[in-house]
């Protein structure tokens, strides 16, 4: 097996085409294509399904990537173990769900990049439950994300507790929200709120079921500022974290909801696939950095 063909088929399996694969190699599409077939050709399996777009693994081709995975880490971990420098290079991987990310793209990331200057960094953002899919088929190499108090991530991965993140309640002074709201008086007015994989979404909506009282949400909206702006114009009950609440411009257009029966919390957790070989140190500047990016104080509720 040819670890140049292994490298254009996961290349091909990440960004979903030969044209992808082709950029990311600075390879010309033929000799992608080539390299995938002799990869075939050497397994005796077809491993694309050429039908779909973009394209997709087949059962045994996903099996084949995160077994290929594997074996280009232990090779990046091998150069990283005798280079004389002792640099870290190659690919860091990361996953951030939208609520951290306010904490996670600041502090975090400039840390990242002053400590291992050689280490390409590729972000991408999803809801929880899609990232640790990803981080345990070794898509993703580490994924910082939140989960429902109670739900824990699965066994196999490594499991950093950041510990438990709450929201504030947000809207407009001529909404109506009575002071101080308990949760029946919060069911009687829409929502502005992430779509639908936002873990503070499912955790209000299944407190106000359990409750037996409606929840509608009035927007859906993914951009903080966007969410902000619409509770500034009245358009309903906002969710904002409290790093986000002290940067928006919004702010001052906008009153924290006094709620004390009801506060929706969820735990963070910074996820990765054992052993993290090379990039051991990086995870862990990485957590450090946005534990303290988290700590962030709440406001007072006037």
């Amino acid at each position: 097996m040819n670890i140049h063909d292994l490298e254009a088929f996961i290349a091909v399996v990440e960004t979903g085409s030969i044209v992808g694969a082709s950029a990311r190699l600075n390879l010309t599409q033929p000799g992608v294509t080539r390299r995938i077939q002799n990869l075939e050709d050497g397994l005796a399996t077809a491993l694309l399904d050429r039908q779909s777009k973009p394209l997709k693994p087949t059962a045994t081709g996903r099996e084949a990537y995160e077994h290929g995975r594997r074996v280009l880490r232990s090779l990046e971990d091998l150069k990283a173990g005798v280079s004389p420098q002792g640099e870290v290079k190659g690919e860091f991987r990361l996953g951030i769900m939208p609520y951290l990310s306010d904490a996670a793209l600041a502090l975090p990331l400039d840390t990242l990049r002053a400590a291992f200057p050689q280490l390409t960094l590729r972000i991408s953002s999803g809801w929880s439950p899609r990232l640790v899919e990803q981080v345990a088929r070794s898509e993703l190499d580490a994924v910082a994300v939140c989960l429902a108090e109670g739900v824990t991530p699965p066994d196999e991965l490594v499991r950093d507790d950041l510990g438990l993140q709450s929201v504030l309640l947000v809207g407009s002074p001529g909404l109506g929200v009575p002071k101080p709201a308990d949760l029946a008086s919060l069911s009687r007015f829409p929502w502005v709120m992430n779509e639908n994989g936002c873990g503070f979404r499912a955790f209000i909506r299944q407190s106000f079921e359990a409750a037996r009282l409606p929840f509608q949400v009035g927007v859906e909206a993914l951009s903080v500022d966007l969410r902000m702006s619409l509770v500034a114009r009245g358009h309903g009950i906002g969710i904002v974290t409290p790093g986000a609440f002290a940067d928006s411009r919004w702010r001052d257009a906008v009153e924290v909801i006094d709620c004390p029966d009801f506060k929706p919390q969820v735990r963070a957790w910074l996820l990765h696939r054992p052993p993290a070989g090379r990039l051991s140190r990086p995870i862990a500047l990485f957590r450090d950095a946005l534990i303290e990016g988290l700590q962030v104080p709440m406001p007072l509720v006037s």
